[in-house]
């Protein structure tokens, strides 16, 4: 949640006018409970998606995250009938991105040129396997936590989505 990469994107996300919710997974930070595997994390972000929809009835629910968190975002947000756009920064492609593949709902990834976890071609490869509508972001010289290169993550996530229809 204190990532300086979440941090800029929720910026980013409340000055094109969306509300936000960060939060850490289980076992993260002061949260209770222990890492499990993403299962009990996407319980986490199912339960978030959950809050938002009570919060805010009627208004459209994007799902996004970063890393890790970007697999689940996607994942749980791609199966998700609420959640009507998917955006990841710096998912982790070697991790199952099955519901994604799937997923006819837009979709918008950002990722670092020199991602030093997840290679850009990975990220290219899975872009390329994704249904449209779909858009891919790279940032240059960036690496996986876009050190010295948030700002450009902020820019990019207020660039694709300031005028996506909410």
């Amino acid at each position: 949640m204190h990532t300086k990469v979440v941090y800029r994107s929720a910026k980013a996300l409340r000055r094109i006018g969306c509300a936000t919710l960060r939060f850490n997974f289980r076992g993260v930070g002061k949260s209770d409970g222990s890492f499990d595997s993403g299962r009990g994390e996407a319980d986490d972000f199912r339960a978030g998606i959950d809050w938002l929809a009570e919060k805010y009835p009627g208004v459209p629910l994007w799902a996004g995250g970063f890393s890790f968190g970007a697999w689940i975002a996607l994942s749980v947000g791609a199966a998700d009938p609420r959640v009507s756009l998917l955006l990841g920064v710096a998912p982790p492609t070697n991790y199952d991105f099955q519901a994604l593949r799937e997923s006819t709902k837009p979709k918008f990834l950002i990722h670092g040129e020199s991602d030093d976890l997840f290679s850009v071609q990975d990220a290219r490869q899975l872009y390329a396997e994704l249904k449209e509508p779909k858009e891919l972001v790279v940032i240059d010289a960036a690496d996986h936590l876009f050190d010295g290169k948030v700002s450009e993550v902020g820019d990019a996530i207020e660039d694709l989505l300031g005028d996506f229809d909410r």
